[in-house]
């Protein structure tokens, strides 16, 4: 019984994971109540990986333009949906109560049970999807686009807009960009992935807005990096950059890539004029982190509260990753405040693929979710300077908009041990000189 249970629900909602996490999605957003439970010791949250995101290749440069609108209009949906604790449109709300006690005890037995799913899938499928793109290279581009895994270079990296090592996105055929559109597909989710290639389109806005005046905006003017050999057992990673976007992943052996550091920025914040106005690519980023700091009582604030002045950006930028947790620790927050910081946790990590992410997941809830505190700088209201910081012993998430008058964002997730697979390279070289 069980076997055709599990077989039924896996045709249609995918793997183990997948079936807790969308089957929870069609139940509209989970509830307070239930988010808070996954904040408590030994439950474990495996999420997702969605169905068919692997398969997404849009064409970069010029389709991203079409998909912009819809990612941008959907994240603020969802944003909206978490704020009234409603289903976002498209979904349905909440059946009856004792279909909901049937199935997500089931979903969540069936995701604690699979193990056909294994992190070093995502290993193999970034490898396949390397392989893919370089065999389709010129020797010229080869070059371009290979460094030894040892290379300098493969740290290097930021969201600003500067010259570059690589292989553009301008500089490559139609079929070579849709290859390389598969490669940044193996290393997100369907959101971040929709994140990223608007990110990508906001250079055109900001060339219509500056006139010539800033720096050169392209929306071709994104690079991919490849460090090593990709698969076999030898460490080899990815890097796909440009203005405001840096994704990074290392792997080694049959173990979990590392994906950080991961950076998402928005130039505008909210586009306010021509035909994409209203879009916000980043607005769950924007929107959690108000719910939660507008939550506080005012002690709880006092204690958020880190500095009078909001910082001009990011803390933890390039080179730099030697912040603490302060502000207000989760053990002191309510249980519905509580569940808006996993939230917040869920859409950083989450924005990249969400097998290896659930093993980051795990990674924070065995760390301690008490152990994790919030901390915020700058106005309450949506407009303002805002800055504010998820940071635990191994991790930090951060956000900061203060930049052309609060309508710039800059998002980014580190991890302290994990970053470039430090951890990673470590293991593999001791094990090899054993």
């Amino acid at each position: 019984m069980r076997g055709s249970v599990v077989a039924v629900l896996q045709r249609e909602y995918g793997n183990g994971a997948e079936i807790f996490h969308r089957l929870s999605n069609d139940f509209a957003s989970l509830d307070a109540t239930f988010i808070s439970q996954m904040t408590k010791p030994n439950f474990t949250q495996r999420t997702p990986r969605r169905k068919g995101y692997r398969g997404k290749a849009r064409y970069l440069g010029i389709r991203q333009r079409d998909a912009a609108p819809r990612a941008a209009e959907k994240d603020s949906q969802v944003s909206s949906a978490i704020s009234k604790n409603c289903a976002p449109p498209g979904l349905p709300h909440s059946p009856p109560m004792k279909l909901r006690r049937t199935l997500l005890p089931l979903a969540l037995a069936i995701t604690l049970g699979c193990s056909s799913l294994h992190a070093n899938d995502a290993t193999n499928e970034m490898a396949m999807a390397a392989n893919n793109f370089l065999a389709a290279l010129t020797p010229e581009q080869k070059e371009k686009v290979s460094f030894d895994v040892k290379n300098e270079e493969r740290e290097n990296w930021h969201y600003i807009p500067r010259a570059r090592k690589g292989l553009p996105i301008k500089d490559m055929n139609p079929a070579q960009r849709l290859l390389a559109q598969a490669l940044l597909a193996s290393g997100l989710s369907n959101r971040g992935y929709e994140k990223a290639v608007s990110i990508m389109s906001l250079d055109e806005v900001l060339a219509a807005i500056e006139q010539g005046k800033g720096p050169v905006r392209d929306p071709e003017n994104y690079y991919v990096s490849i460090f090593g050999t990709p698969g076999g057992t030898d460490p080899w990673g990815w890097r796909v950059e440009g203005h405001h976007l840096s994704l990074n992943y290392t792997a080694a052996g049959d173990e979990a890539p590392s994906m950080t550091p991961s950076f998402f920025g928005s130039n505008p914040g909210e586009v306010r004029t021509g035909p994409r106005t209203g879009i916000r690519v980043l607005a769950a980023e924007e929107d959690l982190g108000r719910s939660l700091v507008k939550s506080l009582d005012p002690e709880q604030l006092k204690e958020a509260l880190i500095m009078e002045k909001t910082p001009k950006d990011i803390l933890n930028v390039p080179g730099r990753n030697d912040t603490t947790a302060m502000g207000i620790s989760q053990s002191k927050m309510k249980p519905e405040q509580q569940a808006i910081l996993a939230k917040i946790i869920h859409e950083y990590l989450f924005r990249c693929r969400p097998d290896v992410a659930a093993e980051d997941w795990a990674k924070i809830e065995k760390a301690g979710f008490d152990k994790i505190a919030f901390a915020w700088a700058g106005g309450l209201e949506r407009g303002e300077p805002h800055y504010y910081r998820v940071q635990g012993g191994h991790f930090v998430l951060e956000y900061d908009n203060t930049q052309n008058d609060a309508n710039h964002v800059h998002s980014v997730w580190r991890d302290f041990d994990h970053d470039f697979g430090v951890d990673l390279l470590k293991a593999h070289y001791e094990a090899a000189h054993k």
